[in-house]
Order: C-alpha cells, then sequence, then structure tokens
C-alpha cells in the first residue's frame, strides 16, 4: 500500500487547541465496525455501547515534562530536547533541535542544575545523550522541563494535568495516550457500575508517535521500539474475557498495540515487559481486541494505518470525512471516535 492512500483534506480550523471542558464533553464518532455506519454522540454516552462483561483496557502511562531548552556550552541560541526514551540513569534516548550542530561530544546547558553531552548519534535528530547533574533527576526535571505538546498546538496549555489521563500512573512518556484524555473519574465510576472491568496496561509513548511516515511504501517504514509492561492480572482479566466471549475494548491505539505485541499464535495475551516496534497497519488480523475508542488522527500517519487495519481504509475515510464536514474537532485535544 502507498502512504498517499491515508491521505485525507483536513481545514486547519478543525484542529483543537484546547480540551473540552468538561473532559467527558467533547463529541464523539460511533461507529460500527462491520456496516461503517455512524452515529454522532457525546463522549459520556460512550457507556451506552459498552455491556456488562467487557473488559476496558487502559493505558497508564504518565506524561512527563519531556521538552527542555538550554543552549550549547559556549554558544549563543536556542537548543531543544524531546525525552524519548530513559536508557540507564544518566543516559536518554532523545530528538535534538538544530540537530546539525549537536554532534557526539557536544554539551547544553538547561540550568545551573542540569546539563547534557550527546554521546550517539542517530538519524532524523535523534541523539543518546548523557546528563549531568546534581540531586534527584526527577526533581530537576520537574522544574527544567516542559509539558512536550505536538506541534500543531499552538495555543498555550494553562493546566499541564489536562495532557494527562485521570489515571496516569507510571512515569515515562513523550506524548498523552490521548484516546483517554475523554474521561473522567466519575464516568469511569458509572462504567465499572455497569458491570464493565477496567484493566491497565502500561506503554511510554516515544518517537513512534511524532516519526512522520517519509517513504512511498507503507511496508518500508520503521517503528521505534517503546517499552511496555502487562501485569499477571491484566492479562489474566483479558484471556478469561476472550475465552468467555466478552469482549476486550482498547482506550487508544498505544493499548492496541501493547495488546496485540503481547498476543500469542493462540489469542493469549502474555504477561511481562519488554520492547515493542510492531506496526500495524492493512490487512492485519487483530488477535485481542474487538472494540477501539481513538481519537482523529493526522493524514498519512502510523495511527490512522492501524486504525484502517481495523476497520477498513475506505470505511475509516468514509468517516472521517463525515467528521470533518460536520465539525468534528481533530488530534490531541479534539474529539473521539469509538469502533466496534
Amino acid at each position: 500500500m502507498k502512504t498517499s492512500d491515508f491521505y485525507y483534506d483536513l481545514p486547519e480550523d478543525r484542529i483543537a487547541q484546547h480540551p473540552a471542558e468538561p473532559r467527558d464533553s467533547s463529541r464523539l464518532l460511533v461507529i460500527d465496525r462491520a456496516s461503517g455506519a455512524w452515529q454522532d454522540r457525546i463522549f459520556h454516552d460512550v457507556i451506552e455501547y459498552l455491556r456488562a462483561g467487557d473488559v476496558l483496557v487502559v493505558n497508564n502511562t504518565k506524561v512527563i515534562p519531556a521538552r527542555l531548552i538550554g543552549h550549547r556550552k559556549g554558544f549563543t541560541g536556542e537548543v531543544e530536547f524531546l525525552l524519548l526514551k530513559r536508557l540507564d540513569y544518566t543516559h536518554w534516548r532523545a530528538i535534538v533541535r538544530p540537530g546539525k550542530k549537536l554532534g557526539v561530544g557536544a554539551e547544553v546547558v538547561f540550568s545551573d542544575e542540569l546539563s547534557a553531552r550527546v554521546t550517539e548519534r542517530g538519524k532524523e535528530g535523534e541523539r543518546v545523550v548523557e546528563f549531568l547533574f546534581d540531586g534527584v533527576f526527577e526533581d530537576i526535571l520537574a522544574k527544567v522541563g516542559a509539558m512536550p505538546l505536538p506541534p500543531y498546538i499552538k495555543e498555550k496549555l494553562e493546566d499541564s494535568s489536562r495532557y494527562q489521563t485521570v489515571y496516569s500512573k507510571i512515569d515515562g512518556s513523550a506524548a498523552a495516550p490521548t484516546a483517554g484524555l475523554h474521561f473522567t473519574p466519575e464516568l469511569l465510576d458509572r462504567i465499572r457500575a455497569k458491570g464493565v472491568r477496567v484493566v491497565e496496561i502500561l506503554l511510554h509513548v516515544g518517537l513512534s508517535t511524532f516519526r512522520p511516515v517519509k517513504v512511498e511504501n507503507v511496508e518500508d517504514h520503521k517503528m521505534h521500539d517503546e517499552y511496555y509492561e502487562i501485569s499477571e492480572e491484566a492479562a489474566a482479566e483479558i484471556n478469561a474475557a476472550k475465552s468467555e466471549g466478552r469482549r476486550v475494548i482498547s482506550v487508544g491505539t498505544t493499548s492496541v498495540r501493547t495488546l496485540e505485541s503481547a498476543a500469542d499464535r493462540k489469542g493469549h495475551v502474555l504477561a511481562g515487559s519488554g520492547n515493542t516496534d510492531i506496526f500495524l497497519y492493512p490487512p492485519y488480523e487483530f488477535k485481542i481486541v474487538d472494540g477501539l475508542i481513538t481519537n482523529f488522527h493526522l493524514p498519512e500517519s502510523t495511527l490512522l494505518m492501524l486504525v484502517s487495519a481495523f476497520m477498513g481504509r475506505e470505511k475509516i475515510l468514509a468517516a472521517y470525512k463525515h467528521a470533518v464536514d460536520s465539525g468534528y474537532r481533530f488530534f490531541s485535544f479534539g474529539d473521539a471516535c469509538f469502533i466496534v
């Protein structure tokens, strides 16, 4: 398949700049996976489409203040780091800008407490960097770093907690699993009261979310690895649902990628942790996921390719056209789809 097969036209004014208030007041496009038919609802109506016995799988990763602004030691001019993945106590994988001026050995100062040295050069602005600091790195990062909002969000986010899900727990992501931003604690309580089991897994969102597809043939695109964890309890809950014919509904593409990465050939989820570079695009036979709650995704992105694999490319592009024509808001702070 060609990358251009996943293009759609999106006016710039459809890109959401602010989160909905309250969270669950965003719009919801409910799409029938088999027929492609849709209904226009509000997100808190999602409970009407959930059944007792369903397993709702959420990603409990927490976004860190991964954007750092500093200057190269001995030079003027701004330098930006976007932290992607921690490799050990002092080393991280990061995207750096401007990449041409930050070769191996370059030193960058962010504050009196924090500096870094480039130790390894990668492709497309990626570097391995060693941080130099005195104290607790997480505490210093909380003071020096900023929330890494996507570049298409131009407006300032007044409350950084709105770029976290209400169930975020484990620090490590460079971007939010944005489908989960629509849930409130009250809505989750109502969902549980209906008999839906809410199960937490983990995937730290990294470079794969930011990296555009630059190749003509989809099959030639390479994903970067991201860390995931699935507990014994979570795997048991999901496997019980599958064996009993109950639905497993993923909140977000990150949960999908985690579940499908951990699935064996028999369709069982294996507990454990590791790194995944799974790339899901048509045609792909999903082993675990029966339903998907997700935001609208960028044209020609790996996330749109994943959703196309789940529903069908022509059906999802038709639904996206309806969303554009109907005034839905797109991307991180935008509205949501429930494909089931």
